[in-house]
């Protein structure tokens, strides 16, 4: 049997008591603890008592449903997962709950095997760290997605070599943060951090900036100053956006690479240096090599491990998980008392495009945290921060079958047209992924070689 003891209780809500009673019991024997309560108001009440891991509860409850339960949960501890059971769900119940946050929607009859899997995913990706944890080196990265599940199980695995790492995103979806749990997870963690946007220095500084001078070295230089190499000594040097790194430069890069050692500008002798890299770039260096604007043997010696960070597009689960996070900090910083979203401005920030990621979303929240007169914060302001004009608005319905018909191409698109393989990602059978494919005009052989095209529009 696992051994669960180290994480606090899981509420179990459900008005069945001989189901209430044989979850209780499989869960026991799990190793989880389980407290077990048959309706809403007696969970809120438990809530408090026995601060849970995680509460599994029943949609359909006597009083307040299972959906408004969530939402209360939502708005005492937003980072609280919550799984939703129900023998009468459908899928646009299933979308909202799951664009509103929740960790998992399971249809009744439920194999008992996937609620055990979704509890551990949970408890692996929400228990918060503290001191001497294992999960303390990634406790600044907020997510419940398994996509970045499996990138930070990877990150884990190369942190402690001294591998070179390439970690690819766009921006603003938090490669830094992702350097800096690798440098924590590795043996290194005891020592210095460094970061340099590669970028956003000029290009004549840069040289200097990253492997110091000498006094005299060049106009300006009126004192001797140790580089980026000689303070990151021992530790790891994050270079963020190295596509924009000059030419020339690349060249110097690549020999103190080879040769671990550091010469600073004008002086004569150099100077050896132990530091773990970590790269980062949005462009595509393939290209940027093809050009002639990226060294090729410069590459192969940072992309020894690729890391690829996915889009907050394509990882919609923390979006409600990531606001409720950076509200309750911001709030913090502003001395203001804020509870949470109102419904329809958590579902607009769930529906929103982010092609500023992660970081267009903080910026958001912050815009809102600091304008908002009330402690809820209101739809309106949030489609202010987001810029979206009020007539373009979609009805809740129509954005709900829109994300539901998106979520179904891309799936196919990503299978091949494979219902089998669709239907496993989405977490449904074969019989109800037809139907949803039949209510949305798609037809999977369209997306079978490379003919997805022709779905763009809807056929009534």
């Amino acid at each position: 049997m696992e051994n669960n003891t180290q994480f606090a209780p899981l509420l179990l809500v459900d008005d069945d008591p001989d189901l209430l009673r044989l979850l209780t019991l499989r869960l026991n024997a799990a190793g989880y603890r389980v407290v077990g309560v048959g309706s809403s108001e007696a969970a809120l009440a438990q809530l408090a008592i026995t601060s849970p891991a995680l509460v599994i509860t029943d949609v359909r409850l006597p009083g307040m449903d299972g959906l408004a339960l969530f939402d209360e949960i939502r708005s005492r501890q937003p980072t609280l997962p919550v799984i939703l059971l129900t023998a009468h769900g459908t899928i646009p119940d299933a979308v909202d709950a799951t664009t509103r946050g929740a960790f998992a929607y399971l249809t009744k009859p439920f194999d008992s095997a996937v609620l055990l899997d979704k509890i551990a995913q949970a408890l692996s990706l929400s228990s918060p760290a503290v001191e001497g944890d294992e999960q303390a080196w990634r406790a600044d990265i907020v997510s419940r997605s398994q996509r970045v599940a499996e990138l930070l199980a990877e990150a884990r695995l190369v942190a402690a070599s001294d591998a070179s790492i390439m970690i690819r995103g766009d921006s603003g979806t938090g490669k830094e943060l992702l350097a800096r749990a690798i440098h924590r997870a590795s043996p290194r963690a005891g020592k210095p951090f460094v970061a340099l946007n590669c970028g956003a220095i000029p290009e004549q500084l840069l040289e200097s900036e990253l492997f110091g001078h000498v006094k005299g070295a060049f106009t300006g230089a009126v004192e001797h100053r140790e580089g980026l190499f000689q303070a990151a000594d021992g530790g790891t040097l994050f270079l963020d956006e190295i596509g924009d790194m000059p030419v020339p430069l690349q060249v110097k890069l690549l020999r103190v690479l080879q040769e671990r050692s550091v010469r600073q500008v004008g002086a004569n002798q150099a100077r050896e240096v132990d530091v773990r890299i970590i790269s980062a770039t949005h462009r595509d260096l393939e290209v940027a090599m093809a050009d002639s604007q990226f060294r090729e043997d410069l590459y192969y010696r940072l992309n020894v491990v690729t890391l690829n960070l996915p889009s907050l597009g394509e990882r919609r689960e923390d979006i409600a998980l990531l606001a409720n996070h950076f509200l309750k900090t911001i709030g913090a910083k502003y001395a203001k008392r804020l509870t949470g979203f109102a419904p329809d401005a958590l579902e607009m920030l769930s529906l929103a495009q982010w092609p500023g990621n992660v970081r267009q979303l903080y910026n958001v929240v912050e815009q809102v945290c600091a304008l908002s007169p009330v402690a809820l914060i209101p739809a309106s302001l949030v489609q202010r921060a987001l810029q979206v004009p009020a007539l373009d608005r979609l009805r809740y319905a129509e954005a709900k079958q829109k994300f539901e018909r998106d979520y179904l191409i891309r799936l196919l698109k990503l299978t091949d047209g494979n219902v089998s393989d669709a239907a496993r990602l989405a977490d449904r059978n074969r019989t109800e992924f037809y139907r949803l494919l039949q209510k949305n005009g798609l037809d999977p052989r369209m997306f079978r070689g490379g003919e997805e095209g022709v779905v763009t529009e809807r056929q009534e």
